[in-house]
């Protein structure tokens, strides 16, 4: 028989505010090294490093070793997930300087949620997937999507051979709504939105924006989403 979860752990691991800074900094799925991190969250490399190992200890970060180089992620798509769902409900800081509403407008307009696409451009895409019948919502739990034959025929012509990703999906949900903080509505999450994310990127559809998770739409993206997806940008 096992224990009910310990969510006080948890919680008190994320309420930090400087642990909970660095975890929103990996939030974009890269990893990083523990400076990156101590300079997100305004520490001491000393006192970043006293913080990254708890959340490794906690199942929060896992750590990667390159030689004498550590570099810090987030330990799976379940931890994004918790984390954007905090988002939702969490209140908002003031935003206190013009930079500060600049990032504050790009993150809302695309960012990446771990490994695929939200915000604006994240939501209107899926729900373009589910106007145009390429994804449908599964009724029996209402949190999954189905990817329909029509919708898997049209991926693999955009270069997402979804029988390859559902392959490679592990124990991960192939594709499922994730609440988006911003719109407080849903954008497609899962391995299927992993898939098209990264493809949106080969394309040059999609830039990163340095020192964050906000992404750039490229002029090639906005011609793209239109004669693609009947998606208007501008």
């Amino acid at each position: 028989m096992q224990a009910n979860p310990d969510l006080a752990e948890i919680a008190s691991l994320i309420g930090d505010s400087s642990r909970s800074a660095m975890l929103m900094r990996l939030f974009g799925g890269e990893a990083l090294p523990a400076g990156e991190l101590a300079r997100a969250a305004r520490i001491s490399p000393q006192t970043a490093s006293s913080h990254l190992a708890k959340l490794v200890e906690g199942g929060l970060l896992v750590q990667e070793t390159y030689g004498r180089h550590r570099y810090y992620r987030l330990a799976g798509a379940e931890v994004a997930h918790a984390l954007e769902a905090l988002c939702t409900i969490a209140p908002r800081k003031p935003i206190r300087s013009l930079r500060e509403s600049d990032r504050s407008r790009a993150l809302r307009y695309a960012r990446t949620c771990y490994d695929h696409i939200a915000g604006e451009v994240g939501v209107a895409l899926t729900a373009k997937l589910l106007e145009l019948g390429c994804i449908e919502e599964v009724e029996e739990d209402g949190r999954s999507y189905a990817l329909t034959p029509a919708g898997a025929a049209r991926l693999e012509r955009f270069g997402v051979p979804a029988d390859e990703w559902k392959r490679k999906r592990g124990r991960r949900r192939f594709a499922r709504p994730c609440l988006d903080w911003s719109e407080r509505r849903h954008h497609l999450a899962g391995s299927l939105g992993a898939a098209l994310t990264a493809r949106l990127f080969a394309l040059g559809w999609l830039e990163r924006i340095p020192g964050g998770r906000a992404v750039r739409v490229t002029e090639a993206g906005v011609d793209g989403f239109r004669s693609e997806f009947s998606i208007d940008l501008r």
